[in-house]
């Protein structure tokens, strides 16, 4: 019994024959050193394109990350002072706080405070035998000392912090402007000091360096002096008074939700100034100019992609005469479609890949690299008085990475269609007539 044929199956899309074809057409022929050539260009395009928006964004992400721990770790999350009230005597502003302790214990009882410990602050100068510099004195206990994280970390402070009752303790930007270290005498001079009946006259008294810290900002290091807190109390005529509360949370970044417990908890006359208050126009233009720099970078990885364009464009014009032979084979407008696209979107991925490897590197390994610019440049690249941070940080993050690779292999995949396309639409008997 005779039957009608069988017509065989199509074969499947991206089936191993189309990927032989693909993989011949890359491969390099001295005759056709041009579409090698273009084949590279668009490697190495990709490649750097890729690399310089992964190490941005590491940069980036780190940059942002050392400037908000290095905020967190050495300043309070949410400042509560009073509102100010003038002084009958003096006539000045007075918005110290008398009843600081009773203060503290209601607004260390609201959910999500961590720390709470009460501040006498001022203004005065420093001195060291010839040197002098503006500094701000932070009056604060012991015990309250040690639970600040960036002071009190032993990796970077050089003396002993327990000493801390009997001395003082000063950033590093503070000891390298008047030449001293631990176990070494400064002054620290005050415009409003004694009251006599002649008037106020300049208070001036002498400590010896206990501690050394270094918080990893350049302009709290540079003016930043600790001091016992009944030693400052006394040194700026604040006895019995604090000038602030300075309040640790559990979670700075939702800060806000906690603005308004803190207020009633600290009693009517009270107000509060939260770091995002501080540092939030800062951390905004930060957050402006990551997206611009995504913007700019991504248009950077379209024109690296655009170069696989050039490069099928012009395998498609060598190749017109084996497209022809192939099509009259019985080779599909699909087929030779994806033969084409494979090309291009192979040459993205191993861009991509390569790309992301170096990156990944760069992020890595950043600290030995930039030392090495930095001896290559004779030194002070990085300026921590401009930066704010004393070096150069990268974080990686998964989110990142992920975005880079998905931007690249997606224009590589889109800009490959088009010349995909124009080869599988080429007419065989146009291609093959003058052949």
């Amino acid at each position: 019994m005779t039957g009608r044929p069988r017509r065989s199956s199509a074969p499947a899309p991206f089936a191993p024959f189309e990927w032989m074809i693909a993989w011949r057409y890359l491969r390099a022929k001295r005759a056709e050193g041009g579409v090698s050539t273009m084949t590279w260009i668009s490697l190495i395009g990709i490649t750097l394109a890729v690399f310089a928006l992964i190490a941005t964004l590491a940069v980036r992400s780190g940059f942002r990350a050392e400037f908000v721990d290095t905020i967190l770790g050495a300043n309070a999350h949410v400042t509560v002072y009073n509102m100010g009230t003038v002084d009958a005597q003096s006539g000045r502003l007075d918005r110290t706080l008398s009843d600081y302790e009773a203060m503290a214990e209601r607004v260390r009882a609201v959910e999500g405070v961590t720390r709470v410990a009460p501040l006498v602050k001022g203004q005065v100068m420093a001195n060291a035998r010839d040197s002098n510099a503006g500094v701000q004195v932070f009056g604060i206990k012991p015990e309250d000392l040690v639970t600040i994280p960036r002071i009190a970390d032993p990796a970077t402070g050089r003396g002993d912090i327990t000493a801390f009752s009997q001395g003082i303790a000063i950033g590093s930007g503070v000891a390298r402007e008047l030449g001293v270290g631990v176990g070494d005498r400064i002054r620290l001079i005050s415009p409003n000091g004694v009251r006599t009946a002649f008037g106020t006259s300049p208070r001036i008294n002498a400590y010896d360096v206990v501690y050394i810290f270094s918080a990893g900002r350049y302009d709290i290091d540079r003016v930043r002096v600790y001091l016992p807190f009944e030693e400052a109390q006394s040194f700026f005529n604040r006895e019995g008074r604090a000038d602030e509360l300075e309040v640790m949370v559990r979670d700075p970044d939702r800060v806000e939700d906690m603005t308004l417990p803190l207020i009633a908890a600290a009693g009517d006359r009270a107000q509060v100034w939260t770091w995002k208050d501080a540092s939030g126009g800062f951390l905004r233009a930060l957050e402006v100019e990551d997206n611009v720099m995504f913007i700019i970078l991504s248009i950077l990885v379209l024109i690296a992609a655009m170069n696989i364009t050039s490069g099928l464009i012009m395998l498609v014009k060598n190749k017109g005469r084996d497209i022809g032979i192939l099509r009259t084979m019985g080779l599909t407008e699909g087929a030779v479609l994806r033969v084409f696209f494979i090309c291009g979107a192979f040459t993205g991925i191993i861009g991509t890949a390569a790309g992301v490897v170096l990156g990944c590197l760069f992020a890595i390994y950043i600290d030995p690299i930039f030392s090495l610019v930095n001896v290559l440049m004779g030194g002070q690249v990085w300026d921590p008085s401009i930066r704010g941070i004393y070096h150069l940080p990268a974080q990686l993050n998964l989110g990142d990475v992920l975005s880079a690779v998905a931007l690249s292999l997606g224009l590589s995949f889109v800009v490959t269609i088009f010349p995909a396309r124009r080869a599988a639409r080429m007419n065989p008997v146009e291609a093959l007539r003058y052949e």
